[in-house]
């Protein structure tokens, strides 16, 4: 729950779809654009953009974008202008570089040399300094701040085997990919096609979904002749709305080609020899939402692994487990199976209160808090409450939550994290407070407990988090292997805002 009252964020979310079958087609692409969107809302309120396709020769791209949320920014004469769209991609924003302004809203759709491209992008680029400066040689202008302008006039430039009259668009992509190694998830829509692309250390997700008919949709008889369209997501939640099931995630540096036709792996670009992948391991304990799947497993479940794992690091005597509502509620319910403890709601959340990060400073911020939930004191008066939360990353949040429950009758409150302290900042798409503000890198931390009037804090350690992740990702393989006499993949994620262990070397 910190995080989200302390302003770590997400960047932004991607979304794209393609109808299978005679164009023009029968499926409503831009509303399900917009609802791909809508499932991707956590990743970004700043502001959406969806352009769409017909995918004729030469092609029409139309293009909406608005600030603010999705229901917003698409009123209902935006879709209609949309509706001609036989592909298109889309994305909602919560900006880490460039300011928030209309400008700065993907996706973005630039001219090239053989017509216009459109592109979205989910991360941060670890070398954009460099990369601008690149750009600007070459006498191209720049327009906004933003990383995804830099990515689109990237792959604008010809590379030096492309014929004139025939754009190679994978070794566009790949040269990108050469260029700069981190952090991206990209789709890229040219005339007909979409190009779903992942940087090869795999530091964002992306995954593709299969759109299939109502009544196919959770039975196993849809077969490929039932397909509908085919649907990229930066996570997997959104497929469920829009009648899609989930067929694989990209890989880390794959370049997948998605058109009427199908899908087809055009090309894997390694990381260099000896580097593991990179995937974001807050994606798990906080960004995305609990009914995602990555790397064959769902999120809600490695939730609840981390909180069985937290019981087992940082037990306590106490009478019942709680969180604070909502998103630690998968690991306060590992924490509660592993330790043999009741799990009780202890928190009414007011859902009508705006989030407490957009308040201009800590007095507000922390009133905020005190406005935006209400103590359940049947469920705990008189008893030891141990409270799971997500993170605590300023300590203003947890804070007055706890001297909340202990008016309200709590004998003793014991903080339980289910994740490590943060104590670096991230550059590679998650919008971290300074190191400065981080309560781990304070002189409170030393005596953290006391100073958020907790009777103990105790947080889960990265060893901890890392097996938890990790125990799911080795069962399946284990299972793929006995099946498909397959070896096992490389597993590997990103801990760099835990350890300051960052995955490629950071340029400035």
């Amino acid at each position: 729950m910190e995080f989200e009252e302390s302003g770590i964020g997400e960047e932004c979310g991607v979304f794209g779809c393609v109808a299978s079958g005679e164009w023009p087609t029968q499926l409503e692409v831009a509303q399900v654009l917009t609802l791909g969107l809508v499932a991707l809302q956590h990743r970004g309120q700043e502001s959406a953009g969806i352009v769409t396709c017909n995918g004729a020769s030469p092609p029409t791209y139309t293009t909406h974008k608005g600030m603010g949320l999705v229901s917003t920014a698409f009123p209902p004469e935006a879709l209609q202008k949309l509706r001609y769209g036989n592909l298109g991609i889309c994305h909602t924003r919560y900006s880490t570089t460039g300011i928030s302004e209309l400008q700065n809203c993907q996706p973005f759709v630039v001219d090239t040399l053989h017509g216009k491209i459109a592109v979205a992008h989910n991360g941060e680029l670890v070398n954009a300094h460099a990369l601008r400066k690149k750009v600007m040689r070459h006498g191209v202008g720049l327009s906004t701040s933003s990383d995804s302008e830099l990515i689109t006039q990237l792959l604008a430039l010809t590379p030096p085997m492309e014929e004139l009259d025939a754009p190679d668009w994978v070794a566009r992509i790949k040269n990108l990919m050469t260029e700069t190694p981190t952090s991206y998830s990209l789709l890229v829509m040219f005339k007909d096609v979409i190009y779903a692309v992942r940087d090869p250390y795999g530091n964002r997700p992306l995954c593709i979904g299969r759109i299939v008919p109502i009544s196919k949709l959770h039975s196993s008889g849809a077969g490929e002749e039932d397909t509908e369209g085919w649907v990229v997501s930066s996570e997997s939640c959104s497929f469920q709305s829009i009648g899609a099931r989930y067929y694989r995630e990209v890989l880390p540096g794959e370049i997948v080609q998605i058109s009427k036709h199908g899908i087809k792996s055009l090309s894997v670009v390694p990381r260099p020899e000896g580097d593991l992948p990179a995937f974001c391991i807050f994606e798990y304990v906080y960004f995305a939402r609990p009914d995602s799947i990555f790397e064959g497993q769902m999120v809600y479940t490695v939730r609840q692994r981390c909180g069985r794992q937290l019981a087992i690091e940082a037990p306590t005597d106490a009478d019942v487990v709680s969180t604070v509502p909502e998103s630690a509620t998968p690991a306060a319910l590992g924490y509660a199976q592993q330790s043999g403890l009741p799990y009780i709601e202890v928190l009414c959340k007011n859902r009508y209160v705006g989030r407490t990060f957009i308040q201009p400073n800590t007095r507000l911020r922390q009133l905020g808090v005190a406005k935006k939930f209400g103590a359940l004191t049947d469920n705990f008066a008189g008893k030891r409450v141990v409270l799971v939360d997500d993170s605590i990353v300023r300590g203003n949040t947890i804070s007055p939550i706890i001297k909340l429950l202990k008016e309200a009758g709590a004998t003793e409150v014991h903080i339980r994290v289910a994740s490590p302290p943060i104590k670096f900042p991230c550059y590679m798409g998650i919008n971290i407070p300074t190191k400065e503000e981080l309560i781990a890198n304070r002189p409170e931390f030393q005596d953290i407990a006391g100073y958020i009037g907790a009777d103990s804090v105790q947080y889960l350690t990265v060893e901890g988090l890392v097996s938890a992740i990790q125990e799911g990702i080795s069962s399946l393989q284990k299972d793929e292997m006995i099946s498909s006499n397959k070896s096992s993949k490389r597993v590997g994620h990103c801990t760099a805002c835990l350890t300051g262990k960052y995955p490629v070397e950071l340029e400035w």
